[in-house]
């Protein structure tokens, strides 16, 4: 997947030196905070935070006049991973793309990206370590509310790796890895994912939805609306709008992945059954009692020892 990203500018004219010269005064947006680029650095070099400020900027190709998405630009999307589905929304897609800056130490504590969406994470400069899990898995000391809308987990990311890695990295389901300068990383539709910068760096992201994960993010737009992210205030309702532009684009996609939902459904309440019987038998064998009914023979037997 490297060689998606090697025709790029950026990896060639873009750094920390370079981008302080050129928006030293720009505002960009660390975590709750904004800052002009030359404060940002500044920080950067002093700081000792256990848990850094991270450069988070949504904004960052307007506030920086660049051309970005398409080939040409200062960079596009690589076409290693397909079409991205949400474009056809257009101006009312979601955020979506990011600039990422940050010291040694900063990075992200374990998420799943926004909507069910799938991501990709370049490295400009410096290099990221990874720690990934698929959906289902139990990642230690992230915890998940019963609807799924809240994830407790440590404070800080230094505080998961002293209590937890070891733990987690002897789990099957691990993926790790560093991802260094030139280098680009899939995540999947509803991994869970920590990364942490183990130097100075830059990275651009982007969030998309490919065919194969359509079925996913159209089962979370449409049943956990108040988790749904990123949209403008006047998009009221994501997942009609999003069907309807699918519908005339991709309407044999659609009918797929629609069907694929009811499956999924189907085989949902099936196991939601089975595990109830299995509970139900269960306590029955630990109580000493059955009851059923029978003509003549032991089946209809009642027992209480």
């Amino acid at each position: 997947m490297t060689r998606c990203i090697q025709a790029w500018p950026v990896l060639k004219h873009w750094n920390l030196e370079k981008l302080l010269k050129t928006y030293p005064e720009t505002d960009f947006r660390a975590e709750s905070v904004d800052w002009p680029f030359s404060t940002y650095c500044s920080y950067m070099r002093r700081n000792q935070d256990e848990s850094p400020l991270y450069l988070f900027d949504r904004k960052f190709a307007e506030k920086m006049a660049v051309d970005v998405g398409r080939e040409g630009g200062a960079y596009w999307k690589p076409d290693c991973f397909g079409p991205d589905l949400f474009e056809l929304l257009g101006t009312e897609r979601p955020a979506h793309r990011w600039l990422i800056i940050g010291p040694e130490r900063s990075g992200s504590t374990f998420h799943k990206d926004p909507n069910g969406t799938s991501a990709w994470n370049a490295v400009v400069q410096g290099a990221k370590y990874w720690i990934m899990f698929p959906p289902l898995a139990a990642v230690p000391g992230v915890y998940v509310s019963k609807d799924k809308s809240e994830v407790t987990s440590p404070l800080s990311i230094a505080e998961w790796l002293l209590e937890f890695h070891a733990e987690a990295r002897q789990l099957p389901e691990c993926v790790e890895g560093v991802c260094r300068a030139g280098e680009i990383l899939h995540v999947p539709s509803g991994w869970w994912h920590l990364v942490v910068n183990l130097e100075r760096g830059i990275a651009l992201t982007q969030n998309f939805v490919p065919k194969a994960h359509l079925a996913g993010v159209l089962r979370f737009l449409g049943e956990r609306p108040e988790q749904v992210t990123g949209f403008r205030p006047d998009v009221s309702d994501p997942y009609g709008l999003f069907v309807a532009r699918l519908r005339e684009e991709y309407p044999d996609l659609l009918q797929e992945a629609l069907e694929q939902i009811e499956r999924e459904k189907g085989a949902a309440k099936k196991r939601t059954w089975e595990a109830a019987i299995g509970a139900a038998e269960e306590k029955e064998q630990r109580s000493g009692f059955t009851f059923g009914f029978g003509f003549g023979d032991d089946s209809g037997s009642e027992e209480i020892p």
